[in-house]
């Protein structure tokens, strides 16, 4: 199909920093769409009808694919394709359809102001997005470029900073880059006190040495137990690395944490790949609200909790890659419902503590296969002026992964 619909992206040199091919769809279009910032850099020689985007945004999908067959031009920011608009696009116009003819992104702009390789620098975005995302790339030495939500990002990050033991950190601000208002404004994260600026700036933060007492965990599976607020209903960090192991998050895919006590399955499932989803099943409500903090707490903030009992809670709910039940193996219907949610080729994965889970672990081998494994975990603690062997109960681990057939 010839592409009717082309995406331009734009910096802040305007319609002069824009290429031959740029200028040529901009003057074919009958349509341009744009934000009233962008539609604003062309001159009156562009003769296309100027349409800026509306509230809500998602107005605009239908809008664009009433336009299909005539010359449509969309301006982005920068990159298009780079946490843009032309991303958003592809998921409701084909790609055959479409031209896209990107600038450089923000990113690149900022990694040359900053003099820094892009290849050893996290690219992150908090635009539309809770700034507690971050939490998980603070770690010594770390260097972050961070697309912001607006003007007041720099101070909250700052914020973020000190409360993590990552004061001494550097924060620069650079707004408005490669246009006549560029403007560039650095300091320490601990005593951050510039006032709100330009809400189109990007962040480069240097983490520099984290304090002795800092909050900086690894992606990897088995966090302290300390990192979580709990009541008790805790899967123990040992226990916890070896289920997620079973489990085996995969960048994209969807976890059902069934009986969530205090969210840490799902939270750690979440924590290994960005694009990792979970939705927390749990019925207490106030390890409901645990679980919500947990979550912020640890960077995970977009993790999604329904607020319920399985197996009626499950209903409606997007089918899973992989399911976890800490809670609830021995109550009617939660295992059956688990296991048809389940996506052919998907692993289930249920623990249990005591004999009457356990059998029903056992009796769930016997029909659909997979593995039964025993863990037994003992800590030395103090006893009189020696130190021996305490042990916590032991913990049978089902897991399982559904025939394709």
């Amino acid at each position: 199909m010839t592409p009717w619909l082309t995406i331009i992206g734009i910096g802040e040199d305007g319609y002069g920093g824009l290429g031959t091919n740029a200028r040529a769809a901009l003057q074919q279009a009958t349509m341009v769409f744009g934000g009233k910032r962008h539609l604003d850099f062309l001159p009156e020689t562009v003769a296309a009808k100027r349409i800026a985007w509306p509230t809500p945004f998602s107005d605009v999908y239908p809008s664009l694919t009433a336009l299909r067959g005539t010359d449509v031009v969309v301006l982005a920011s920068g990159d298009p394709m780079h946490f843009g608009m032309g991303a958003t696009l592809t998921r409701f116009v084909d790609r055959s359809e479409m031209r896209i003819l990107p600038a450089p992104s923000s990113f690149s702009l900022a990694a040359a102001a900053m003099g820094w390789p892009v290849q050893h620098v996290q690219l992150l975005s908090v635009h539309g997005r809770p700034v507690e995302t971050l939490f998980r790339s603070f770690t010594s030495g770390a260097k972050l470029l961070i697309l912001s939500n607006d003007g007041g990002t720099p101070a909250q990050v700052a914020q973020m900073l000190v409360a993590n033991g990552f004061g001494s950190a550097r924060l620069t601000v650079l707004e408005h880059m490669g246009g006549a208002a560029e403007r560039r404004v650095e300091g320490a994260a601990k005593g951050w006190l510039y006032p709100r600026g330009a809400d189109l700036n990007v962040l480069a933060v240097d983490c520099g040495q984290a304090e002795p007492e800092a909050r900086s965990y690894s992606i990897l599976s088995g966090l302290p137990d300390e990192a979580y607020e709990n009541d008790g209903q805790l899967t123990k960090r040992d226990v916890r690395a070896v289920t997620l192991a079973r489990l085996g998050p995969r960048p994209g895919e969807l976890l059902w944490d069934v009986g969530a006590g205090c969210g840490s399955i799902g939270i750690e499932w979440m924590r290994s790949d960005p694009s990792c989803r979970t939705i927390a099943v749990e019925a207490n409500e106030q390890r409901q609200g645990v679980i919500e903090r947990n979550a912020r707490a640890l960077g995970v903030p977009d993790l999604q909790l329904v607020r319920g009992e399985a197996p009626a809670a499950l209903s409606g709910l997007a089918a899973p890659d992989a399911i976890f039940i800490g809670g609830g193996v021995t109550d009617d219907g939660v295992m059956d419902a688990c296991w048809n949610a389940l996506k052919p080729g998907g692993r289930l994965v249920a623990n249990a503590v005591t004999l009457q889970s356990e059998a029903a672990l056992i009796g769930w081998c016997g029909r659909f296969g997979g593995e039964l494994t025993k863990l037994s975990v003992a800590q030395a603690q103090p006893l009189g002026s020696f130190d021996a062997w305490r042990s916590a109960l032991p913990v049978v681990i089902y897991s399982v992964r559904k025939p394709v057939d």
